[in-house]
């Protein structure tokens, strides 16, 4: 599929045809879209569009749940929660606003979840896993990097050999490889490729 006319936040899905990521319009997908202004309203009380998304505010005396609703936080304002909580049969339960994010040992505070390392991140070929407080994301492998081809963005092979990055000594010549390169000695000349003498 390709898109003449690209899809800034998108991806091609067909012949000039973009599918927006959430918290875009528009035919090339370069639009925010205002969720603050969709039926029904994204938040209970209070609503503030961003580039790509929004917040939720809630009114004095209310407390925001990950939900996007406001419950009365005179309750929870005793408990103290770091983020938010809900009641459950008079009983005040703390939350955490993400699926990264879990309850400490004090029941108040969240701690995050490393889904690189548990393995619940799962990121493509070429891509490694970074970590975030409450989420990770997914960044090109050493050797590679992000590049908009073909109506989508690729982690293409860096060719160190042209782009100067390389450590071969002088009297030697680069090879590009595949997130990587060598460096053989010329004719003449012996060692590691790094140093040739």
């Amino acid at each position: 599929a390709t898109c003449g006319h690209g899809c800034k936040y998108g991806e091609c899905m067909g012949p000039n045809k973009c599918k927006c990521f959430p918290g875009f319009t528009g035919k090339t997908c370069n639009q925010d879209l205002n969720e603050c202004g969709l039926k029904p309203r994204p938040c209970e009380h209070r609503c503030m569009n961003t580039h790509g998304s929004y917040k939720c505010y809630c009114l004095n005396g209310y407390m925001l749940m990950p939900d996007g609703t406001c419950a009365s936080s005179r309750t929870c304002a005793m408990v103290n929660c770091q983020y938010g909580c809900e009641e459950v049969k008079g009983q005040v339960q703390c939350l955490c606003p993400s699926g990264g994010l879990q309850l400490g040992p004090n029941g108040r505070t969240c701690i995050d979840i490393d889904e690189c390392s548990t393995g619940k991140a799962v990121c493509s070929y070429n891509r490694r896993c970074v970590n975030t407080f409450g989420s990770f994301y997914c960044k090109c492998q050493l050797g590679y990097e992000l590049k908009y081809t073909s109506g989508r963005y690729n982690c293409v092979d860096v060719n160190e050999c042209v782009t100067n990055t390389h450590r071969c000594s002088l009297h030697a010549e680069c090879l590009n490889s595949q997130g990587s390169f060598q460096c053989r000695c010329k004719q003449g000349y012996r060692g590691s490729g790094f140093d040739c003498a």
